[in-house]
């Protein structure tokens, strides 16, 4: 009860917003578990059973795709039960190895040399050599706590900050983890992170957010926690979504809400801005996968004079691909990092959005029917 009358104090909307009927049934997965009447995800998988032992060294890669791939259907059709109250988990066994074993393997040999996300610069991790992320084969961890100032269906969101991240935008307000000093957090153990899990979850979370910084380097530690942690609870993927297809498969059958920012509608202003290529063909695509393999909320930043070049054509995709997620059009946005120390070399982001640009971008977020204010 303590964690409600702390939401009624600090974030009364994060009730309120339930009794919007776009919001439930938009987030229907997710309140379903979040309200512990579904098992999440990552509990089903664990209870997906393969007929090989995936640890077996002599399997290759390829095989594990396979196995992968064929315990999956075998996923979506008992998901597709447990949603339809057909099969509950005390109904489904416990197998010698599952769905989510294959997904730690599979993740491990992603990891080094390195594939996790769409730069794959092949870094030898496992052999303690970072990738262009600074992530090397320990999991770091900055900072865990009750996140309050999350879109309002997530607060209290259990929030996990991660070390490390492939972008490098010039803008980025974390970049004291996610660049400057991304290997000065805590070394956790898988065990540990789901110690983590469990205990923010028991102390009222409505999710565990998955954040930094960027998640996508620690894929493997974080479905490898997963194995050990039994409390129910939604899993929440806070991302720049430049994950590799194969990341994006590994995560699909175990990620209950997708909490993806879309950046550019421009690869130009991603690479000048963030230093990535082929932004908006990867980026697309896995938002694609997100929208088809669970709940999701889109955050849009904002960038002041970026409004046509990059809102507009972000929004209108959004209206014309994934049309039934909900919207965070963000006005957040400040000069920080790299563009506060020199602005003359970003001149038309060394500025806050203006009260115009806002407007224009709610107007198109209007015209184009897409939902934004009740979690904004």
């Amino acid at each position: 009860m303590e964690w409600f009358i702390s939401i009624i104090h600090a974030r009364p909307d994060a009730i309120l917003v339930w009794d919007d009927q776009e919001v439930r049934e938009r987030l229907s997965w997710y309140y379903s578990v979040m309200r512990d009447l579904k098992p999440a995800k990552f509990l089903i998988a664990k209870r997906t059973p393969v007929d090989e032992d995936p640890y077996n060294d002599e399997l290759s890669i390829d095989d594990l795709w396979k196995i992968h791939d064929k315990a999956s259907v075998e996923f979506k059709r008992i998901l597709q039960e447990v949603r339809s109250g057909g099969v509950g988990l005390e109904d489904l066994g416990k197998p010698l190895f599952s769905l989510l074993d294959v997904k730690v393997v599979l993740a491990y040999k992603l990891y080094s040399p390195c594939r996790l996300c769409e730069r794959r610069c092949g870094a030898l991790r496992a052999q303690g050599r970072p990738g262009v992320c600074f992530v090397d084969k320990e999991c770091i961890v900055h900072t865990y706590f009750h996140h309050m100032g999350e879109e309002s269906p997530l607060v209290p969101s259990g929030t996990i900050f991660y070390g490390g991240c492939n972008f490098k935008c010039a803008f980025c307000q974390n970049y004291d983890i996610s660049q400057v000093s991304p290997r000065s957090g805590e070394r956790v153990t898988p065990e540990r992170l789901a110690r983590i899990q469990d205990s923010l979850r028991k102390r009222g979370a409505r999710n565990i957010n998955h954040v930094g910084g960027e998640p996508t380097p620690h894929l493997p530690f974080i479905l490898e926690s997963l194995k050990h942690l039994e409390t129910n609870t939604p899993q929440l993927w806070n991302s720049n979504m430049y994950m590799s297809l194969e990341s994006m498969k590994l995560l699909a059958d175990v990620i209950d809400i997708w909490l993806p920012d879309f950046k550019y509608g421009s690869n130009e202003c991603a690479w000048r801005l963030s230093r990535v290529r082929n932004y908006w063909e990867v980026v697309t695509r896995n938002h694609k996968l997100a929208y088809e393999n669970g709940d999701m909320i889109i955050r849009h930043l904002v960038l002041p004079n970026h409004v046509e070049c990059c809102t507009r054509k972000v929004l209108e995709w959004i209206a014309g691909n994934t049309p039934r997620v909900l919207v965070n059009i963000m006005e957040q946005y400040r000069p920080e990092h790299l563009v506060s120390k020199y602005p003359e070399k970003y001149p038309d982001i060394s500025r806050r959005p203006s009260r115009d640009e806002m407007k224009r971008a709610y107007e198109i977020a209007d015209n184009l029917g897409i939902v934004y204010k009740p979690v904004s």
